[in-house]
């Protein structure tokens, strides 16, 4: 990468001595540690995939920039906070972003923003359905053996518009110009399974039946034999999710909104709990199973309500589910409902750490391919954080309880063994901005030379023992064949 000469900068402040800033003529990059996440892709064939759903409509004699590098580009680039076109301006000559595109670092410039940007634009919907397909194909994948349960959460998620783009409407709950993407995720290895993006006024649940089947018919013909587990908060609860859940033979549990009728079901239990918090001064969650039938549903469906009282005050939610042991453990039912919380750190991940919230093309198609470019990321970045985390510390050299498996802990103690378990290894879990702070984002000299490229960094890194533990991890990990052959 050619660096102008500039005169010195000098910064009195020190006192003693000046403080020079010069302009080093060798090749320096501030992202390093993509690398690493270069030799994972390379050996689960992650941004291959992707591509092979593409096809590539352009003159091979006129074009001197690849899809797959172009691809990478943007995935890898998103990975490193620079979610916009506009920052390939400048990566294009970045020495490790060359080497991430299979160029060397004196090779000629990688794609500029307004190739990227008729790269995005010129996505059909045959190729998002056949991205669709690869996500799949990804998630089977990731397991090493066949699963014998999955748990698979639907989220939606605002998604504020920056401009003129096809199919955005105001929202008025969330007072915005936005469109309202969907997402599948699963919570046994936090993968995105199928994403999908729609206007901005749609209904939370819009195509998320049709998701489900198209989803069911792939899981099943690799794993007959799992039992599926669909959970969603009160916007996904809809008789015509009800009914696709009961019709595909899957158990669900849904948020149910707190009506008056739900709420009078509660009322004696919610005393019971004000009085018992009354005499112990201890918090008090107490729970009730029943059925219950709206007016807009065909028939009843069961339900479990949570009461909780406490120094804040009282509180009261409900689910709707089909779970087997639902009338004898309905905290355990609950409960289970309640870790969907972590699906949402999912989306918290792929919208404001990966902001997928960009999505700033005119075109609705391009957005929607956007969108799969920055879930595409947080898929790379999830099989990472599987692949190279600490061998799994138990709950006794935790300092928790071991009557119980980890799954089974009741809420607070579950939140005590994951941040414990957060402590001991921070890359385990960790969001997206951890992963740039300890192995991304380190500063780097590139140097080419005949036979091999020297990358040189600093000693005095604080966070280079997780760079080398990662790397040592990843080349442990054994290679895929390439789809290309």
């Amino acid at each position: 990468m050619s660096v102008q000469s500039v005169g010195q900068l000098s910064l009195p402040f020190f006192g003693s001595r000046a403080i020079e800033i010069e302009v080093s003529p060798a090749p320096l990059t501030s992202d390093a540690g993509l690398l690493t996440v270069r030799e994972f892709d390379e050996r689960i064939c992650f941004t291959e995939q992707f591509r092979s759903a593409l096809r590539d409509t352009r003159v091979p004699q006129l074009t001197t920039q690849t899809l797959l590098g172009m691809v990478r580009q943007r995935i890898y680039g998103i990975l490193a906070d620079y979610e916009d076109q506009n920052d390939h301006d400048t990566l294009r000559s970045d020495p490790v972003f060359k080497l991430i595109a299979d160029r060397l670092p004196e090779d000629g410039d990688l794609a500029s923003q307004p190739t990227l940007s008729r790269f995005e634009n010129a996505v059909t919907i045959a190729d998002l359905w056949r991205l669709r397909d690869v996500f799949i194909d990804l998630f089977l994948q990731s397991f090493a053996a066949p699963p014998t349960h999955l748990t698979l959460d639907l989220d939606a998620f605002d998604d504020e518009a920056h401009g003129h783009q096809q199919l955005i409407m105001f929202h008025g709950y969330y007072e915005q110009y936005q469109y309202l993407p969907i997402a599948i995720t699963c919570a046994e290895n936090d993968a995105v399974v199928l994403v999908g993006l729609r206007h901005g006024t749609c209904h939370a649940a819009l195509g998320a039946d049709d998701d489900l089947r198209y989803l069911m018919q792939r899981l099943r013909e690799a794993w007959p034999d799992v039992q599926i587990h669909v959970r969603g908060d009160s916007a996904f609860g809809v008789p015509w999710m009800y009914d696709v859940c009961e019709e595909l033979r899957l158990w669900y549990t849904f948020g149910l909104s707190m009506n008056p009728r739900v709420k009078k079901l509660s009322d004696s239990l919610l005393e019971q709990a004000v009085l018992q918090y009354t005499q112990t001064g201890q918090p008090q969650r107490l729970f009730l199973p029943a059925e219950y039938q709206a007016d807009s549903w065909p028939v009843a469906r069961t339900i479990v309500i949570k009461v909780e009282a406490h120094a804040q005050g009282t509180n009261r939610r409900a689910v709707v589910t089909n779970r087997p042991g639902w009338l004898i453990y309905p905290q355990a039912c609950y409960d289970e409902y309640a870790c969907r919380g972590e699906s949402e750190n999912r989306n918290r991940e792929l919208k404001c750490e990966l902001q997928s919230d960009r999505l700033s093309d005119h075109r609705f198609l391009a957005n929607f391919f956007r969108l799969y470019l920055h879930a595409a990321a947080l898929n790379l970045l999830v099989r990472l954080r599987q692949a190279t985390a600490l061998p799994e510390r138990t709950l006794g050299q935790l300092g928790l309880p071991t009557s119980l498996p980890a799954a089974a802990l009741d809420e607070p103690q579950r939140r005590k063994f994951f941040q414990r378990r957060r402590d001991q290894d921070p890359l385990r879990e960790g969001f997206a901005c951890t992963w740039r702070t300890r192995l991304i984002k380190v500063a780097a000299e590139v140097l080419s030379r005949a036979r091999r490229v020297i990358v040189r960094l600093s000693s005095s890194w604080p966070h280079l023992e997780h760079l080398l533990r990662v790397s040592r991890a990843v080349l442990q990990v054994t290679p895929l064949p390439s789809p290309s052959g």
